[in-house]
């Protein structure tokens, strides 16, 4: 075994070096073998974009947002390695995504390339399967979000945890002038949250007596992991690091074992306590209740987690800087929640809730400029053309890309990268929710996802009961750097320093 992966590694450096010669090659004789074609980037003979895709690593969306820009359909065609099957083609284009999310729908499935980046992490979650598997768990999910009751334990679980847990800190904050990582402190809520939600366990982490338990910091491990298969310039690269089990592989191999272990016994502890018992409040409960078997339920409540611990911190997270950038939205926006709330001393309910739409139009304009997913991708089953003429071919990668539809001033405007919750008011007091497939930050069609409305729910809740009380100080004045990885998030964390609110102004 140790022969064969020295073998295997000197394969690899061969391999490395092979492609050091091949560039340098290449940019010696540019004058007659490169082609720049018409969305700004450099192909070549054989590689195609790769040098392209070399260069930009670092900058990535921006560098797919500027082609997109410059391409008169929104759509570009980046080459990889020659092959008509390796095209990746991105998109900004609402038409062409309507096709892929809905219209032909079963021609473009995750695909296995994708769900290998997950596989390890995700398993057979609702998140990472195409075909029967997914649409099993789909009816599913589906039937239980649409619970009543499901809806009523949210409410409660978000009323506790934000005030015994996310006021008091706030408060201990003020008054011992600290600073607070705003975005640390959103991450721990939103996972006790959605792990009260998925699993009817509390993790306590935004309790800062108590040490933050294995399963959050493993997960944390395993989905930087994950997100690195992605980054990496071909899959053979950190397929090779998995079978030699060094790196980030390793870790990730590290990370997945304590996840599994963890979320394994939960379900069993679960298990014995509903012998007899009906009050199936959590997801967990709910599926077991299904008759599913252990591995699938751990994978699906897995996917649950993923979706609802970082999406919603990393929306409210810019959202609030956001706010400190443009004082008059903020002041309409406390405005607004106290006009709603009325009464300080009642708990948030759903009916507030649903009357927040100023808040609501504050989160939709975040998460068009600050997406919490920032690309997902598809996988072509079979040769397809989009609306806008580019053809597909089979086994083609389509990427929808909602960081850069932010930023196309053919859908939102010349102001496209002006913060302006009005945009999304047909008139005034009248909010209107624009096409998903323009704004597809919960995707659309028939894998839109089931938690949109716990999510805008969870937000507007902690959104309200913060700013009706404090005001956060950032401690920096610098533009922050959006980082995309499985969820995108704010490089170093928010700081700030946190004050009393006197109230709001009245002009």
């Amino acid at each position: 075994m140790l022969f064969l992966s020295l073998h295997f590694l000197s394969l690899l450096f061969v391999l490395l070096y092979l492609f050091s010669l091949l560039r340098i090659l290449i940019m010696s004789t540019s004058t007659t073998t490169t082609t720049t074609v018409d969305n700004g980037h450099s192909s070549y003979p054989v590689i195609g974009s790769f040098f392209s895709f070399h260069r930009n690593s670092h900058r990535l969306i921006h560098w797919f947002t500027d082609l997109l820009s410059v391409s008169p359909s929104q759509t570009v065609v980046l080459t990889r390695f020659g092959s008509r099957k390796n095209q990746m083609i991105v998109t900004a284009n609402p038409a062409n995504i309507e096709h892929i999310l809905k219209t032909r729908f079963e021609n473009y499935p995750k695909g296995k390339p994708f769900t290998d980046l997950l596989g390890n992490f995700l398993g057979m979650g609702i998140f990472n399967v195409d075909g029967e598997l997914w649409s099993t768990q789909r009816k599913l999910a589906s039937h239980e979000f649409s619970a009543k009751s499901l809806r009523e334990f949210v409410v409660s679980v978000l009323e506790e945890e934000v005030t015994n847990r996310l006021i008091p800190l706030l408060e201990n904050a003020v008054q011992n002038d600290d600073v607070l990582d705003m975005q640390d402190v959103l991450r721990r809520l939103a996972f006790d949250t959605i792990c009260k939600i998925s699993l009817g366990w509390d993790p306590c982490c935004l309790d800062h007596t108590r040490s933050v338990p294995l399963l959050a910091s493993a997960f944390d491990a395993a989905a930087e992991a994950s997100a690195l298969r992605g980054r990496a310039l071909a899959s053979w690269v950190w397929k090779a690091k998995r079978m030699l089990n060094i790196g980030s592989e390793r870790k990730l191999k590290e990370a997945v074992g304590v996840v599994h272990r963890a979320v394994n016994e939960i379900i069993r502890e679960r298990r014995k306590q509903m012998d007899g018992n009906d009050n199936n409040r959590d997801l967990l409960s709910r599926f077991i209740s299904a008759g599913h078997h252990d591995d699938l339920v751990r994978d699906m409540v897995i996917s649950f987690l993923m979706a609802g611990r970082d999406t919603t911190s990393a929306a409210m997270t810019w959202l609030f800087w956001l706010l400190k950038k443009h004082p008059a939205v903020e002041n309409d926006v406390v405005k607004d929640v106290f006009f709603t709330i009325k009464d300080d001393n009642k708990p948030i309910d759903f009916d507030d809730l649903k009357k927040m739409d100023y808040l609501k139009a504050c989160l939709c304009e975040s998460m068009r400029l600050y997406p919490p997913v920032v690309w997902d991708s598809k996988h072509a089953g079979d040769d397809d053309v989009l609306p806008d003429g580019t053809p597909v071919f089979k086994g083609n990668r389509v990427m929808y890309f909602p960081y850069g539809m932010g930023r196309m001033k053919s859908l939102w405007g010349k102001d496209c990268l002006e913060f302006r919750p009005d945009r999304w008011f047909a008139e005034p007091g009248v909010l209107k929710m624009e096409s998903p497939y323009k704004f597809p930050v919960f995707q659309a069609g028939p894998r839109v996802c089931l938690g949109k409305e716990m999510a805008f729910m969870q937000m507007k809740y902690v959104m309200a009961s913060v700013l009706s009380r404090f005001e956060l100080e950032p401690v920096s004045l610098d533009e922050p750097v959006f980082v995309p990885l499985l969820t995108a998030h704010m490089n170093g964390g928010f700081k700030v320093r946190v004050r009393r609110r006197s109230g709001y102004c009245e002009a």
